[in-house]
């Protein structure tokens, strides 16, 4: 289903979209698509860092773009502009909308993330703040986003089993993101990969040494080097 945003360039849509993203790595999926792209692009520039979720995601899909670039479709996504000043037209577009009008034979394939929050919704968003509030210090330790090259032994090495190894370590601060396969030469593949790491948490040297390179991943995986860091 298409997701649709509002004004994303003013406060009160970065802070929607922020909400949105406490959750998610992506706008839509498991992976960066052409939906990150269409939001990253209507942005026109890094939010402040007051936005910690917007930031982080904006940050991430800037380095895939310098990197590794994005090729997947995505579910699709509409950006619209200004709501009207009104504080409950922010969410929701007029009735009178032409464009509205026009939404209502497609209700079933467009989510107005926008819209009036419900005292369910209300209470969760209260809940996320007192959590990030609660855990201040992990906040002010910033994260970093890193690109890995993972190497196998040779071309015989299933690259599915490799792949499933690497994200098969778990750790409190650490998220994987999306990966591909690379030829390298010979018939040997290697696959990057992305993740997100809090810096106090995670250290990626130890995440290479100590469960990256040992058993049993080791198995499948001859070597990792680090390919890019930012910090975000």
């Amino acid at each position: 289903m298409a997701v649709t945003f509002y004004d994303v360039k003013s406060p009160s849509g970065l802070k929607k979209l922020d909400n949105y993203l406490l959750t998610r790595s992506y706008i839509t999926g498991y992976q960066a698509s052409k939906d990150d792209i269409t939001v990253h692009a209507a942005l026109s520039e890094a939010p402040s860092a007051e936005f910690v979720n917007v930031s982080r995601w904006y940050n991430h899909i800037d380095a895939l773009l310098r990197i590794s670039g994005v090729s997947e479709e995505g579910c699709g996504v509409i950006i619209e502009g200004a709501a009207p000043i009104e504080e409950e037209a922010i969410a929701t577009p007029p009735v009178g909308d032409t464009k509205a009008a026009a939404a209502e034979d497609d209700d079933d394939d467009d989510v107005d993330l926008f819209g009036e929050e419900t005292e369910e919704e209300k209470k969760a968003a209260e809940e996320r703040a007192a959590a990030v509030k609660a855990s201040g210090k992990k906040k002010e330790s910033g994260k970093s986003s890193v690109l890995l090259d993972v190497k196998p032994w040779d071309d015989e090495t299933d690259m599915k089993k490799l792949e499933e190894a690497v994200r098969s370590v778990q750790m409190e601060g650490l998220l994987w993101g999306a990966s591909k396969l690379v030829p390298v030469g010979y018939g040997i593949k290697k696959m990057t990969i992305m993740l997100t790491i809090v810096d106090d948490l995670v250290s990626v040297d130890t995440l290479i040494e100590e469960h990256l390179t040992v058993e049993p991943i080791n198995e499948y995986v001859q070597s990792c080097d680090i390919v890019a860091f930012n910090k975000i």
